[in-house]
């Protein structure tokens, strides 16, 4: 990078900018050249300008849609090569080969447990051309002609970067895995974000599916494993249950009747993995008078994710929205790899994929697929679906046909307003599993689900299913219908772009409410004094109880609405406010009933008598916060997690959920509860045995360590119904939590004051890039630990002003 003085630079941006307005090369003039010894791009090849500023943020200057995706792919490969490369490897279905296969992948692209079964499935996605045909449907079915040109621009981005440095991050360097990359490449990264909630989710179960064997001469049969209805119906409920996901999210907009000026406001908080592939990634993207963006990317897409720009400011929230169902199929007496619609029989197709293994032959495996999609053996350890002689089972996930995810991210780029967010939903149809939160400078509000999803009605489900969807259904929104009748298709709305989904009139959605708040339950309460009811099941439930964290943000955002007057500065506050919902409700009769405990005595498990007077006084005491300085924090996390992961809510509370209460029930903690004592001594033992002081600060033992420096964390877990979300697994020898695993990511509080430029600060709590030698690795960590927020510079005066500001011109070399 070269480090310029910011005069001449002002002079030589604005005009490299109005080249590019003209569409021509990225190239300043000569003189521009010999100051900075770069030599500029020629011949054609793809080019652009990019603007770093503070903590390595890049603003990308582009004449066209490749040109754009030429600076985007560069940049992320400066910051995050490694990653980058590991989940093309995963795409190729590579895994095998060079980390062998029952080493665990990373998660980011599937919920796949060994590499041998993310090979098999990704393999098998790109022998079977899935992605080039999706590449070839005409939009609005397929992608756009942008997005195929963000996407070559990309992959050569990428590439040319990879030509034309050297790597330094350790986890890479040297690796044989880190390629070249193709448009396709880039394409299938789209698709398997696309089926995350789908078939991602039953990978394990997709390539593990084999037709049933005939048993040896004179042996019996065994039974098949029976699916208990109820049970199944549990199962299927916690396997959709968007609060056990490694991802989440909080957003709210606010409308011009509750802010002090007038415009609108979000805060968009993103709960996403801290590690690996889906960490997103921050950037300005800028066409001249065509696109100016600027937000967080998923790594290894060419888009901007959530954002905004001068006008519009949106968020995503994981959606409640089932996005697949189930087709039980009726097999062919004579042949259990065939099925029977309408008394006819239909053969399944067998796709074999053979896989290459470190130090041992190549696997070869059968995956077999229905007009449907794959069949599938189970949904998670907790719901099999065996495939017997006479029954099997196939997953339908719409977004497996479904590339245009990344149409939506620059549709809503380019919108001027939450109308025009509306509608580049309306037009694209891509989101698969997320809500959409935004707001306007006009003072506008949108909470709308438009995501895609199977076509179930209730009265589809109510004429289709089979005994077990009887269950699922209701219980959880995943449907089972009958397979083997034809008039149990999905059909079509005419208003959706693909068949078999709901079209976008279907979706929940609030317009310009006062706010619109979603923390990843149903749209039941978006806003809580305009319930929003009467979708179909398969998009969630309503009347049921909410949440922790749901409750909380409310509880807060309708406050703060009520109060008017909000700026930027009360978003801020609210993101780092740390208040404990279940605190609230229940510390103070926590410690009564510790108090009132004989003698000061608690049983632990083990059975063990365990004084836990100490313990009364700092529940207290506690301020009823997840900051990092909080006295008292920890030993409520620790006591409410064993607390209420064995009592049941209606032993746990006196006054049980109401919906017509639904944010204030229920309450009331049960003093009388047995689990309470229980969990105290059991809490107080651990602490004490691992050396931690009943009334340590939360930061001491929840925090993060980079480049050797422990920096204290804020926030809490689901359970606690923190905002700000932090999840971290507990390892006492370390410490406590000493690592966090997801939670607050890309966190952006933007309003607008009507100048030209929105008023936004962000921050990327794990930093920009992943690699331990740059800069930029945990400068925003530190900003996290601290409650200290980025100034965006979105506007060409605050970028070229920016005191950190270097310049570079990547080029492709022919």
């Amino acid at each position: 990078m070269l480090h310029l003085s910011t005069r001449p630079i002002l002079r030589r941006v604005a005009l490299a900018g109005a080249a590019l307005l003209a569409a021509a090369a990225a190239a300043p003039p000569a003189s521009a050249s010999a100051a900075t010894g770069e030599r500029m791009p020629s011949g054609g090849g793809l080019s652009a300008v990019i603007r770093y500023t503070e903590n390595g943020i890049p603003h990308i200057l582009a004449q066209d849609y490749a040109h754009l995706g030429f600076g985007t792919g560069w940049a992320q490969a400066a910051d995050q090569v490694c990653v980058l490369a590991d989940g093309f490897v995963t795409l190729a279905g590579e895994r095998s080969r060079w980390f062998g296969p029952d080493a665990a992948p990373d998660g980011s692209l599937s919920s796949a447990t060994r590499n041998l079964s993310s090979d098999l499935y990704f393999k098998g996605v790109r022998e079977s051309g899935t992605v080039d045909k999706l590449l070839a449907t005409p939009a609005p079915a397929g992608p756009g002609k942008d997005l195929k040109e963000l996407m070559r621009g990309w992959a050569a981005g990428y590439n040319a970067w990879l030509a034309q440095n050297k790597i330094t991050d350790p986890t890479c360097k040297g690796a044989g895995w880190v390629r070249p990359v193709t448009a396709t490449d880039v394409a299938a990264r789209g698709f398997a974000v696309s089926v995350l909630g789908g078939q991602g989710r039953g990978i394990d179960a997709i390539t593990a599916a084999q037709p049933p064997t005939a048993p040896a001469a004179g042996a019996r049969a065994a039974a098949p494993r029976q699916t208990d209805p109820a049970a199944a119906a549990e199962a299927a409920r916690e396997f959709f249950d968007t609060s056990r996901y490694d991802m989440g999210s909080n957003a709210v907009a606010f409308n011009g009747s509750t802010t002090a000026n007038g415009r609108g406001l979000l805060l968009g908080n993103p709960h996403y993995p801290w590690q690996g592939g889906r960490r997103f990634w921050q950037s300005q993207q800028t066409i001249p008078g065509e696109l100016n963006v600027s937000g967080g990317s998923l790594l290894g897409t060419p888009v901007v994710s959530i954002g905004f720009n001068e006008k519009v400011a949106w968020s995503h929230t994981v959606a409640t929205g089932t996005p697949v169902n189930l087709h039980q199929l009726t097999l062919d007496p004579a042949d259990p790899t065939a099925y029977l619609v309408d008394g006819a029989s239909e053969a399944m197709t067998r796709r074999t994929v053979t896989v290459p293994v470190a130090g041992g032959d190549p696997v070869t495996r059968t995956q077999w697929w229905t007009r449907y999609g794959p069949v599938i053996t189970g949904l998670g350890p907790g719901l099999p679906l065996p495939w017997t002689g006479g029954t099997a089972y196939a997953l339908n996930d719409p977004n497996a046909v479904n590339l245009r995810g990344s149409d939506t991210a620059l549709a809503m780029g380019k919108a001027r307003s939450v109308a025009g967010i509306q509608q580049a939903l309306a037009r694209t149809q891509g989101l698969p599993w997320v809500n959409t939160v935004a707001a306007d400078s006009a003072g506008g509000t949108l909470f709308t689900q438009s995501q895609v999803v199977p076509r179930i009605t209730d009265e589809l489900a109510a004429r289709c299913s089979t005994p077990l969807g009887r269950a699922t259904y209701p219980a959880s929104g995943l449907a089972v219908l009958d397979g083997s009748r034809a008039d149990c298709a999905l059909g079509t709305d005419p208003d959706a772009v693909q068949p078999g989904v709901f079209g976008p009139a279907k979706a929940p959605t609030l317009r310009d409410a006062p706010y619109a708040e979603n923390s990843n339950d149903s749209a039941w309460l978006a806003n809580a004094d305009r319930p929003l009811t009467g979708y179909e099941r398969i998009w969630g439930n309503v009347s049921t109880p909410r949440s922790m964290r749901t409750r909380g943000a409310v509880e807060d955002v309708s406050a703060m609405a009520s109060k008017g007057g909000l700026t930027v500065a009360d978003l801020e506050r609210q993101q780092f406010a740390n208040r404990v919902p279940a605190g609230d409700l229940a510390a103070a009769d926590a410690a009564k009933a510790c108090s009132a405990l004989p003698g000061g005595t608690a049983t632990a498990g083990d059975g063990t008598a365990v004084d836990v007077s100490a313990a009364c006084g700092v529940l207290a005491a506690w301020d009823r916060t997840a900051d990092s300085s909080s006295r008292g924090a920890l030993l409520f996390d620790r006591f409410w997690r064993r607390l209420t992961a064995s009592t049941a809510p209606k032993d746990l509370w006196l006054v049980p959920f109401s919906a017509a209460d639904p944010v204030r029930t229920p309450r009331t903690l049960n003093q009388a509860a047995p689990g309470i004592g229980r969990a105290l001594a059991d809490t107080v033992v651990e602490l004490k045995a691992a050396g931690i002081a009943l009334d340590a600060p939360l930061g001491e033992h929840q925090f993060v360590v980079r480049g050797g420096q422990r920096l204290p964390v804020g926030g809490g877990t689901e359970a606690l119904g923190v905002w700000n979300k932090i999840e971290a697994p507990w390892n006492a020898a370390a410490g406590g939590y000493p690592e966090v695993v997801h939670g607050s990511s890309h966190v952006q509080a933007v309003g607008w004051d009507g100048g030209r430029c929105p008023v936004a600060r962000t921050l990327l709590t794990y930093s920009q890039s992943s690699n331990p030698d740059s800069p930029y690795y945990a400068d925003q960590t530190r900003l996290f630990s601290a409650e200290r927020w980025v100034t965006s510079r979105f506007c060409e005066r605050d970028i070229l002003t920016s005191p950190k500001l270097k310049v570079v011109w990547p080029r492709e070399r022919r």
